[in-house]
């Protein structure tokens, strides 16, 4: 009999995790829950479906197969039980009976498609996983058995993407990491080294493809996936079982050392990214829904527990997983866990601020995540994209924001336009209103210029430009801040953004403020953008509900906008809205004659009902070099149970434009008992340099990227 080692755990590692079935601790919940999911499923009888919907019963029936399939010859390993094997191999038997009997899928996308699945990403996802199922098994199969599979599933596949799909093996992308890491662990599984060779180095052996191509371009120095946290935490896990393979089997490579650490690096940068309750922000094509709890992040928490050690803020994520990765890897996490939980109460994690570079080399822009913490410990984050596109999964919104507190996202992201596994919309794929909307700049709390989408809605030209840090301050505990210019994504126009959050003692939560100055030559049409949630409260202008509703626009996103609401606005426009248990308001002003507000809601030109039904507001003006400035105020409780509502109307009573131009911009906000002087930078300098302006005949000067000045007022007897 021919005999094959488990990939990824060797004996005494087998031994250490037999010794947590049946304990309390983490990893011992870990392996009675896996217990538990596979019980059930081993209930069902086996199914080998054919050709389906993308996302379908048959999609996801194979996905299961896989998944279980994995689960099962660990838990093999572990639990000694033959039951488990036994499922393994009778689900390889009917695969290696049918698996060449099916055409290539016969629906399509634009990828390339599969025996099983409508793309190949899929099979690669079917082909990771089995490949270590298999290695589990193998030594309890008869060498006949083992011959079969290989001959009947494993080797077909392996020419399939080698050979046949050659063209997209070596792809940068997030298909392109799933792709190596299957044919190197399957070619491990089956003792075809060669195959691990090339998933390393690339067909060519050239450096133009392969995992060390992928980690190095994919990924920046600081660790951050071009594509953002959705995909990011898609792309994690192909990536962090790969690496552990390679430190296993190729140790010469030093994975975890590999490019400064990029593997640790972006694990942290990934976690870094999250809010405050786990979720990721909707950054690119992204599900609004996607957490820390996914199994890919599981598995990275995990990976580097082991290989870059744990730290408090690890043990509290994996608290919330609840979960570790049931691998000696996960191991070290639930110890740790367990012996920090013995002296003391393990707290929730709290990721600090942080500026990530993009592209390969960290020059390609970069995104902001800002948190700062109020006084009853309710964390805001600030999150601002000034970095590279995304490729294909990129929207156009640089220098697009947005805004999370108290539990709940404000000014919100749309995420993709796609009801994922839901076959009768499109199988679940991306949506023709993905393009037609949800990617589009007026989707983003962005400015849009003209009606028009950045770069003109070309991949190619904004995949070419990117935008530039100005900078990143997070030292103080009252003001912390971004700024970023984006000067090649509208044709003769150059934008920068400047945002902050602002402590005051007389506010509850940090205030939220905005500076968008658009410098040009030219008349513009600037229609600053508000994705919120919850019913409006009030205003301080009069607008007229119109009872026949028509569009906003055309095109670029407006064909999809009912134009409910709007109305003319003076001096600062004040706008304010009930989310949950929260009111939040915004007022906002330019250095413009004249400013309205639209009050929209996506839905229209939608005959399939494919977008969700989710209002905006937008400040438009017209001018030609314009500095846009708002501020967003949390504040108040409401409580409908107990008919309860208190501070319903902040504190913050005005913001007004004192001057601006290529030097500095300057901005005077009011609240009931401060006046506040923001003094911004408008160029590209150093933290030491000084700037001086004159705006109304009054000076105004400071050291360094921008300065705060608050003076209390005086309240009258």
């Amino acid at each position: 009999m021919t005999t094959t080692s488990p990939i990824l755990l060797t004996q005494p590692e087998i031994a250490d995790l037999r010794k947590e079935f049946g304990r309390t601790s983490l990893m011992g919940k870990t392996i009675d829950s896996h217990i538990n999911e596979l019980q059930d499923f081993m209930r069902l009888p086996i199914d080998v479906p054919g050709h389906g919907e993308a996302g379908g019963y048959e999609h996801n029936r194979h996905k299961q197969n896989y998944t279980y399939m994995n689960l099962a010859g660990r838990l093999f390993l572990i639990t000694e039980q033959q039951q488990y094997a036994d499922f393994v191999i009778a689900l390889l038997e009917e695969y290696a009976d049918k698996y060449l009997t099916f055409d290539f899928h016969v629906q399509k996308n634009t990828n390339p498609t599969g025996r099983l699945f409508h793309q190949i990403l899929n099979e690669h996802c079917w082909l990771l996983y089995t490949s270590l199922a298999y290695s589990c098994v193998a030594e309890v199969m008869t060498d006949a058995q083992q011959q079969r599979i290989k001959n009947r599933i494993f080797e077909p596949m392996l020419d399939m993407f080698t050979v046949k799909y050659a063209h997209d093996f070596d792809r940068i992308h997030n298909h392109g990491i799933w792709a190596v890491a299957a044919v190197g662990i399957c070619g491990l599984a089956i003792g075809k080294r060669e195959y691990l060779d090339m998933a390393v180095y690339g067909i060519e052996h050239n450096d133009s493809g392969g995992f060390l191509a992928q980690i190095s371009q994919l990924f920046a120095p600081s660790g951050y996936y071009m594509e953002g946290p959705y995909y990011h935490r898609y792309a994690i896990r192909p990536t962090c079982l790969f690496a552990e393979v390679l430190h296993r089997h190729m140790p010469e490579v030093d994975i975890y050392n590999y490019k400064d650490k990029v593997i640790g690096n972006t694990v942290n940068a990934l976690l870094s990214t999250a809010y405050p309750n786990g979720q990721f922000p909707a950054l690119n094509d992204a599900s609004r829904t996607m957490s820390i709890t996914d199994m890919g992040v599981q598995v990275a928490v995990s990976v580097y527990s082991k290989h870059y050690g744990v730290d408090d803020n690890l043990l509290g994520m994996a608290k919330i997983q609840d979960r570790v990765w049931m691998h000696s890897c996960g191991l070290v996490l639930s110890r740790a866990l367990e012996q920090a939980e013995q002296k003391a109460s393990v707290g929730m994690p709290f990721w600090p601020s942080v500026e990530l570079n993009e592209g390969p080399d960290g020059t390609h822009g970069a995104q902001g995540f800002i948190r700062m913490q109020d006084k009853k410990g309710d964390v805001s984050q600030l999150v601002m994209n000034y970095g590279q596109h995304g490729m294909g999964h990129g929207n156009f919104d640089t220098l697009g924001i947005s805004f999370f507190n108290r539990g709940q996202e404000v000014l919100r992201e749309y995420g993709f336009a796609r009801w994922v596994n839901v076959e009768p919309k499109f199988g679940g794929r991306y949506l023709d209103e993905n393009k037609s909307y949800a990617r589009q700049t007026i989707a983003h709390n962005a400015v849009t210029v003209d009606e028009k989408c950045q770069n003109n809605f070309d991949v190619t030209r904004a995949d070419s430009v990117h935008g530039m840090p100005h900078f990143f301050s997070v030292d103080s505990d009252v003001i912390s801040g971004m700024s970023a210019f984006a000067n090649q994504h509208y044709d003769g126009l150059s934008m920068q953004r400047s945002v902050f959050m602002l402590a005051l003692d007389e506010l509850e939560s940090p205030l939220l403020i905005d500076l968008y100055r658009l410098a040009g030559e030219d008349e513009h049409q600037y229609d600053y953008s508000h994705q919120y949630e919850g019913q409006i409260i009030r205003t301080n202008f009069d607008y007229q509900s119109h009872q026949e509703v028509s569009t906003l626009g055309a095109d670029n996103g407006y064909q999809h906008l009912w134009n409910i609401a709007g109305g003319k606005t003076s001096d600062t426009a004040l706008v304010s809205w009930l989310q949950n248990n929260t009111y939040y308001t915004w007022l906002g002003t330019s250095s413009n004659d004249s400013s309205e507000v639209f009050f929209t809601r996506t839905g229209a030109n939608d005959p399939s009902f494919n977008l969700r039904s989710e209002p905006a507001f937008i400040y438009r003006t017209h001018g030609k070099t314009s500095l846009l400035a708002s501020v967003l105020e949390t504040h108040g409780y409401f409580n409908e149970e107990f008919e309860q509502s208190v501070n319903a109307r902040g504190k913050v009573t005005s913001i007004k434009v004192l001057g601006h131009d290529d030097v500095g911009s300057v901005v005077q906000i009011f609240t009931s008992n401060s006046l506040i002087v923001l003094m911004v930078c408008n160029q590209l300098t150093t933290a030491t340099s000084q700037h001086r302006v004159t705006f109304n005949q009054i000076n105004y000067q400071w050291t360094g990227h921008y300065a705060v000045d608050i003076t209390a007022i005086k309240q009258e007897k």
